[in-house]
């Protein structure tokens, strides 16, 4: 039982870049909003592109990670 929790743990903790790439995708959003709220709409604009740019590259870590380590939903068993 705890040796499959440990297993489990070590699987979420294998890439370090995606909550990071979370967190600035999180972060650029928030900064968008508030260019926008202030009425500064073109970085608000430029701050958007760069959000589902970072945001593009958060997912392929994801997808990336999950091959890399053999998660393939797509695979059939």
């Amino acid at each position: 039982m705890a040796e499959d929790y440990l297993q489990e743990e070590k699987k979420r903790v294998r890439n370090p870049f995606v909550p990071i790439g979370a967190l600035v995708t999180a972060g650029v959003l928030t900064a968008g909003l508030i260019s926008f709220r202030q009425g500064n709409s073109q970085l608000g604009q430029k701050l958007m592109r760069a959000r589902v740019v970072v945001q593009g590259a958060t997912v392929a870590l994801m997808v990336g990670t999950a091959f890399y380590y053999g998660e393939n939903p797509w695979r059939s068993s």
